[in-house]
């Protein structure tokens, strides 16, 4: 295999990091509003709260709760955490690509 067939499968190989990060903000900080919203619209099982399993992520999440502007905040929070988890996956691959040989 020659140098100029090798440079382009690496080429090829390689993903957007940020592409990928901006994808898996998108798909968190969605998932988490989407979730909000539907259980606060369905609302409450008989004899329970709205949203009682959800409502824990308020133990990491400074600010969530289970309401429309809690949803709002999980976005913000859920967008970042999946920009990071998106952007070090995308990396991380780049990195294995590069060292691979030909």
């Amino acid at each position: 295999m020659t140098t100029q067939e090798n440079d382009l499968r690496r080429a090829v190989a390689r993903l957007n990091a940020r592409a990928w990060g901006l994808a898996g903000a998108l798909v968190l900080g969605l998932g988490l509003f989407a979730a909000t919203n539907i259980l606060i619209l369905s609302g409450p099982a008989p004899g329970a709260e709205v949203g009682e399993t959800l409502g824990q992520l308020r133990y990491f999440l400074p600010g969530y709760s289970v309401t429309f502007v809690g949803s709002v905040i999980g976005f913000v929070y859920a967008f970042v955490i999946g920009y990071i988890l998106g952007r070090a996956v995308g990396s991380l691959y780049n990195l294995m690509v590069r060292s691979f040989p030909g």
